[in-house]
């Protein structure tokens, strides 16, 4: 991303103010016992579980490996936490044909038995889906140098083991307004420099997209959508097509780049620089079998005029664009980012496939998930949500935060959102290359499960339902509806047909509610075991289960339950970071 902070004023949601009223305030804290903290579960899956793909279309076979065979190890194949066949695992490869049914996520399961004691070893998810964009779960590629086969290979395996399955190709062109250079003859080049004169070879950016599209992966090309890098004569452009500060166009507006030079901006609703720019896209659509086109913008750019003196309203620009870009490329996939929310609701009014948003302003867990449902009200609802929100950003060498991470996550995934973070490295900056920052094994580990549990669980937590408010009561912990509060669970509840989802997300122990945590000091939430609560609940209620992606690989687990009526009493297994509660009837 190219950055661009300014101040940006959000809406008042009904929903939120709903969703700010309090659980339940229980005034009389003298009857309640309070948990103690515990130490928290270390789960490390043992066989190395896998399978072939990032997403299958309906009807393709998955296939799963192991490292071994574990004796007197099950396979277990669920949907949510239904159990739709199961088996010995008696080799260390297989084949599992899900139901061909579209838009669906599985969770697999190897439980070892002994002495009738049954132990998770291992999980992986499995997302059937026709489209990507329906649930997307975004990456991002930014060194496309020189990029041995095996290299590639490596790097995109490993994405799909987190389930990415769609790739933003990051600073992979040579100039804004030419993003594929192309020789005399009209062939691509096979080598050129990007706008920080780093090498960019065609094999590679070519053999990425193969390696993606192997395993079901798709490819999305970055541009600006208006703008124009070090224009030259033959480059067929014109002045007339940019953006000015002033009425009588003396000063172009621009991006600084310092040593590097400046991003010249151009009207996005300009006919001849819409023309200009589809013409080049196709060239790399020619060339390149990307499937769409990562979109970016520079955020509000102030008062600015076109060449003839005009006002621009630059959303609106956006908004034409993109209109006539989808009709000149229909089936090809396209988003553009909403900086700091800018343009928002003019870009989500088009035919984008997902909404991408970056963060820069709004600093408080509780924004990330405000983000998330100003782009569901912006779509009606239609489209999930990409955060670009860059983790310990000011931190310069060293480890990601965990917490940070996790904590981050599990707000993201818990409100239906994706989180831009993993590449050929974990993302810090707004300048993908970065790479000043790594993971621990506690974190990869645990964004493993995170992964999975997003991809298994993803008909709860990303396609539809309604957000409602609940009333939960507890002599063991304080709970509160969302926004966070220091020392609170904080829920989020949904309410499906057959179905209410209960998302805990835990703040008692941590530090800060400031997701950015620049200077890397937020704690871990206190872990707690078996908490008893009571969720009130008008539906009948025939099952309870429980799922967490820090406990057991996000196994699910059918929890015992009392109905007292318009409320159900049970006993919450675990809790440390996030915590999936279901009803169903």
């Amino acid at each position: 991303m190219i950055k661009n902070k300014f101040k940006h004023i959000s809406k008042t949601f009904i929903f939120l103010f709903l969703l700010m009223m309090s659980c339940n305030n229980d005034d009389d804290n003298s009857t309640k016992k309070q948990l103690a903290p515990e130490a928290p579960v270390i789960y490390n899956e043992v066989l190395n579980f896998k399978k072939d793909k990032a997403k299958y279309n309906p009807g393709e076979e998955v296939a799963f490996s192991v490292d071994a065979v574990a004796p007197n190890t099950m396979i277990k194949y669920k949907f949510l936490d239904n159990v739709i066949t199961e088996e010995p695992l008696t080799s260390t490869t297989w084949q599992w044909s899900p139901p061909s049914e579209d838009f669906k996520g599985y969770m697999v399961e190897l439980i070892q038995i002994i002495n009738e004691q049954q132990t998770i070893i291992g999980t992986t998810a499995i997302d059937v889906s026709s489209e990507w964009t329906k649930f997307p779960r975004y990456g991002f590629l930014s060194n496309f140098g020189d990029i041995s086969e095996s290299q590639r290979h490596s790097i995109v395996e490993n994405l799909k083991n987190f389930h990415i399955n769609g790739l933003q190709y990051y600073d992979w062109h040579a100039k804004h307004h030419i993003p594929l250079p192309l020789d005399p003859a009209g062939n691509p080049k096979s080598a050129w420099v990007d706008l920080f004169n780093r090498e960019v070879k065609l094999e590679t950016v070519a053999g990425y997209i193969e390696e993606g599209h192997k395993r079901n992966m798709a490819s999305m090309f970055y541009n600006l959508l208006f703008g124009a890098w070090h224009p030259e004569d033959g480059d067929g452009f014109s002045t007339a097509w940019l953006i000015y500060n002033d009425k009588f166009h003396n000063t172009i507006n621009t991006h600084d780049l310092g040593d590097f030079g400046k991003i010249l901006v151009t009207n996005p609703r300009n006919e001849n620089w819409q023309n200009y720019i589809f013409s080049k896209t196709n060239d790399i659509y020619e060339n390149l079998n990307f499937d769409g086109w990562h979109l970016d913008q520079l955020g509000d750019r102030g008062k600015v005029y076109d060449y003839g003196g005009y006002d621009i309203n630059l959303k609106n620009g956006y908004n034409n664009f993109l209109t006539n870009l989808t009709a000149n490329f229909p089936n090809k996939k396209h988003v553009l980012n909403a900086v700091d929310q800018f343009g928002n609701n003019e870009i989500l009014s088009t035919q984008m496939d997902f909404a991408y948003s970056e963060v820069w302003n709004r600093m408080q867990y509780a924004d990330l998930a405000q983000v998330i449902l100003e782009n569901n009200e912006a779509s009606n609802n239609q489209l999930n949500s990409v955060l670009a929100a860059y983790i310990n950003y000011e931190a310069s060498e060293g480890f990601f935060n965990t917490p940070s991470v996790l904590l981050a996550d599990a707000v993201i995934f818990a409100f239906g959102g994706a989180h831009l973070e993993l590449g050929e490295h974990m993302l810090s900056r707004e300048y993908f290359p970065s790479n000043n920052l790594q993971m621990d094994n506690e974190l990869k580990n645990s964004l493993k499960e995170y992964y999975d549990f997003m991809t298994a669980y993803q008909n709860l937590l990303r396609d539809g339902g309604e957000f409602i408010t609940t009333s939960i009561t507890s002599t063991d912990l304080n709970f509160n509806n969302w926004p966070p509060v220091f020392g609170n669970v904080s829920t989020v509840a949904k309410r499906f047909e057959h179905r209410q989802v209960v998302q805990l997300l835990n703040f008692n122990g941590v530090s800060s509610l400031n997701w950015r945590d620049n200077e890397r000091t937020q704690t871990r939430p206190h872990t707690f075991y078996n908490v008893e609560m009571t969720i009130a609940s008008s539906m009948p209620i025939s099952k309870v289960w429980f799922a967490s992606p820090d406990f057991e690989g996000g196994a699910s687990k059918e929890l015992e339950f009392k109905n007292n009526g318009n409320s159900i009493t049970f006993t919450l297994p675990y809790l440390n970071y996030w915590s999936m509660i279901v009803f169903e009837n």
